[in-house]
């Protein structure tokens, strides 16, 4: 058994952090953190957990660390990387959930988040952890980097592709949409029920800070200088994400090609699944799992298809793939903790 704490379990993704850890065989869950709901009973910030043996919610400063395993970080950004740099050394490991190490370069994480990076060595020995492409990298790491939930949907969208050189990387269109649960949960009137219900809108257009992070990997793999053309946009339903990849099929590459390379790459992965021919991904069929669906068309355009990608923006994009990064650092079953169905209806 390993001891955890949550470092801002207030939040959407320290409630399913929550969830999913008390699942979770080889976990205890000994403290969660919160700065501005310290001293509360968890089951009053969530009532859904009540029935629960949880602690109360405290500072950071009120943890015994000696007694702490693992920090699983789900704070925002900038805050995560000051607390960690605090907590670090007092722990084995750290999953952290937010965007403070997952940008390799700290000029380009200053020219993002407008805000500079205090630790750079820090930064330096994070392990970017996307899972299905990291295994080797997270096994014994101190420091884990979870991508975003964008980056996490597309990723595994397009990697088997770029991997084998079968797309051109330079010429990646991503149409995205997101729950409104990927916004966090703050009291701003734009999130408001009147503000989302019965309308949908794309933002961050041509800015989003998630589009320097998808770079990065593509890049890194394919060894290109590309960037890809990313527009999120937000729908009105509480979790769910749905990517929507155009590519351009390289010389030579069939449609089909490319699904029989992503049968054969995704074949034996517990959370990653390719979609029969026809058959369209829907968000309704991985809520509140680590599941990502993919399906993979031939575009009305020749030579170009289209890839589609659904997770649960807050498990396989942010807590559940912070549990199953951990799993592997451990040389655990990576699938501990997260084998319970999609929810549906």
């Amino acid at each position: 058994m390993k001891n955890a704490v949550i470092l801002g379990a207030s939040g959407y993704t320290g409630a399913e952090a929550v969830r999913l850890i008390m699942g979770h065989p080889k976990l205890n869950l000994v403290a969660l953190t919160g700065h501005s709901k310290a001293g509360q009973a968890y089951g009053d910030i969530y009532p859904n957990f009540a029935h629960l043996n949880l602690p109360d919610v405290v500072t950071v400063d009120d943890v015994d660390f000696s007694n702490v395993d693992v920090a699983f970080a789900c704070l925002p950004h900038g805050a995560s990387q000051e607390t960690i740099a605090g907590v670090i050394d007092r722990v084995d490991t750290v999953v952290d959930l937010s965007a403070d190490f997952r940008l390799k370069s700290p000029d380009l994480y200053e020219q993002t988040y407008g805000r500079p990076h205090g630790f750079h060595e820090l930064l330096k020995t994070a392990v970017y952890g996307l899972t299905e492409y990291a295994r080797e990298d997270l096994k014994g790491a101190k420091l884990v980097a979870c991508p975003g939930c964008y980056p996490t949907c597309t990723l595994l969208a397009l990697m088997p592709a770029i991997d084998a050189e079968m797309i051109d990387a330079t010429d990646i269109i991503i149409d995205a949409k997101s729950g409104v649960t990927g916004a966090g949960r703050k009291a701003l009137a734009s999130l408001s029920y009147s503000e989302v219900n019965d309308g949908a809108h794309a933002y961050g257009v041509a800015t989003h800070r998630h589009a320097p992070e998808i770079d990065q990997m593509v890049n890194h793999v394919s060894g290109s200088e590309a960037k890809v053309s990313f527009t999120p946009h937000l729908i009105p339903m509480n979790r769910g994400m749905i990517a929507t990849c155009y590519v351009k099929l390289a010389d030579g590459v069939s449609v089909d090609d490319l699904r029989s390379s992503y049968e054969s790459r995704y074949k034996d992965e517990p959370f990653v699944h390719v979609e029969t021919e026809g058959t369209v991904p829907q968000t309704r069929h991985i809520k509140a799992s680590n599941h990502c669906r993919i399906g993979i068309f031939a575009d009305r355009r020749e030579g170009r298809a289209i890839i589609i990608s659904v997770i649960d923006n807050l498990t396989k994009g942010s807590s559940g793939q912070a549990l199953q990064n951990y799993n592997v650092t451990q040389g655990w079953d990576e699938t501990l903790g997260l084998l319970n169905p999609p929810v549906f209806p």
